[in-house]
C-alpha cells in the first residue's frame, strides 16, 4: 500500500526491560501455551507499507464508512517469554485520516470531530498485557483523543512470524476494539428522518499490524 510512503515510524525509543538469554525459563506462573514466541522477544517497528491503523462506524444506519491514519510513530517492546512486560505506544496525527473521499476528511478533521488544528496528535499507550491463548492477547491501555485519556482494551491475535527473502525478521499481529465516540467529547451528530443517527456512536478500531524487528541500538 504505497499510501503510507509519507510515515516515519519513530526512531525514538522508551526504555526497555532487558531481554532473557534465549533458552531462559519464563516466569513463575507465566502461560506460555507457543513456545515459538520467545524467539520473538525485542524491540520491533511498524512496517508502515504493510500495515493498516484504521477505523469502521456505522453510516446513516444502513452501511459502513472506513477509513485508517497515514501517519503514525510506534514504540513496541514483544517479551515471548513473558507476554505481561510487552508493551506499546502508538501515536496518530489526526489531520492524515484517510476515508477516501476528501470533503468527509476535511469534515473529520475539523472541530465538529478531531479538531487536528488544536489537537494534531491522539495517543495509544499500553498499560497491561495478558495472554489469553496460544495466539491471543488482552492489551489494556490508555487512548487520548481531544485531550481526553480513557481506558480501552484491544483484543489482539499473533498472525505469525517470517523471515523474508531480504532477511528482515516479520510478526504480525490483529487488534480490534470498540469504543463510544462520544467519550471522548466526539459528540457531533445529525440526525435522520426516521430518528436515527447519521453517523453511530460505537467506533471499531481496527490495527493490521506488521512489525519488523528493529535493529540492535549501540555499537
Amino acid at each position: 500500500m504505497n499510501l503510507f510512503n509519507r510515515v516515519v515510524p519513530s526512531r525514538r525509543q522508551a526504555p526497555l526491560p532487558p531481554q532473557r538469554p534465549n533458552g531462559a525459563p519464563a516466569p513463575s506462573g507465566a502461560v506460555l501455551p507457543n513456545p515459538n514466541l520467545a524467539k520473538l522477544s525485542g524491540e520491533w517497528v511498524i512496517d508502515p507499507a504493510h500495515s493498516r491503523i484504521g477505523f469502521s462506524v456505522r453510516h446513516a444506519m444502513v452501511t459502513t464508512v472506513r477509513g485508517c491514519f497515514l501517519e503514525y510513530e510506534t514504540r513496541l517492546y514483544f517479551d515471548g517469554y513473558d507476554p505481561t512486560r510487552s508493551r506499546a505506544d502508538i501515536t496518530l496525527f489526526t489531520a492524515s485520516v484517510d476515508t477516501g473521499v476528501e470533503q468527509r476528511d476535511a469534515h473529520l478533521v475539523g472541530r465538529d470531530f478531531l479538531d487536528a488544528a488544536t489537537y494534531p496528535r491522539m495517543r495509544f499507550t499500553s498499560t497491561a498485557v495478558e495472554q489469553t491463548g496460544a495466539d491471543l492477547f488482552s492489551m489494556s491501555g490508555e487512548l487520548t483523543i481531544k485531550g481526553v485519556s480513557r481506558p480501552v482494551a484491544l483484543d489482539m491475535t499473533y498472525i505469525g512470524n517470517v523471515t523474508d527473502p531480504f532477511g528482515y525478521d516479520r510478526v504480525g499481529f490483529d487488534g480490534t476494539t470498540t469504543i463510544n465516540r462520544s467519550d471522548w467529547g466526539l459528540t457531533y451528530n445529525s440526525r435522520l428522518a426516521e430518528g436515527g443517527a447519521m453517523v453511530s456512536e460505537k467506533v471499531r478500531l481496527q490495527l493490521d499490524i506488521a512489525a519488523i524487528r528493529a535493529a540492535p541500538s549501540g555499537g
